[in-house]
């Protein structure tokens, strides 16, 4: 990996914002992908500005590599501010925000940040079989329960979507 983007991840690292669960989140996603073992799930909370419904915060946990952890501390700092539609234009690139461009083998790591905000934001069009980045998604946390529960095969109810990510499809 480029000593550049390392340096950058480290920095990110040693004080990732928005880390932990939001009891009182408005919206929550949870993605995986079942080949590597990384699961992300994202907690929204909504306040109104202007007349405008915006993002006033979001909050993450993670079981995944050093990379998908920066990228979702510094995505959840930039859709603070941002309404529901400008938060779902960001693309994965945007997301990796300060990191730049991360190598092939680590572009998953911001599309598992990407599929977390659009499985929070947007769970109408996350349920059924494919999303636009080719993820698979099932039904399994409820609102409020940690990442460790959903991982949990007795506590299955309804709520959150879990998006599995399929590593042989490109993504976008």
């Amino acid at each position: 990996m480029d000593p550049d983007l390392q340096k950058k991840i480290t920095e990110a690292l040693r004080d990732p914002k928005n880390l932990g669960e939001m009891p009182d989140a408005d919206a929550i996603g949870t993605v995986g992908n079942s080949d590597c073992g990384e699961m992300l799930r994202m907690w929204v909370k909504f306040k109104e500005q202007n007349g405008r419904k915006v993002i006033d915060r979001a909050t993450f946990q993670s079981f995944g590599c050093e990379t998908a952890i920066a990228v979702a501390s510094l995505a959840t700092e930039l859709i603070r501010g941002k309404t529901v539609e400008e938060a779902l234009a960001l693309k994965t690139e945007a997301l990796a925000g300060e990191l730049g461009p991360l190598p092939p083998m680590k572009i998953h790591c911001a599309q598992l940040v990407e599929g977390a905000l659009r499985s929070a934001l947007d769970p109408a069009n996350a349920t059924g079989a494919t999303s636009a980045a080719g993820a698979k998604t099932v039904s399994t946390a409820v609102k409020g329960s940690n990442l460790v529960d959903s991982l949990n095969p007795q506590s299955k109810p309804a709520g959150v979507k879990i998006v599995f990510l399929d590593p042989k499809k490109p993504q976008s």
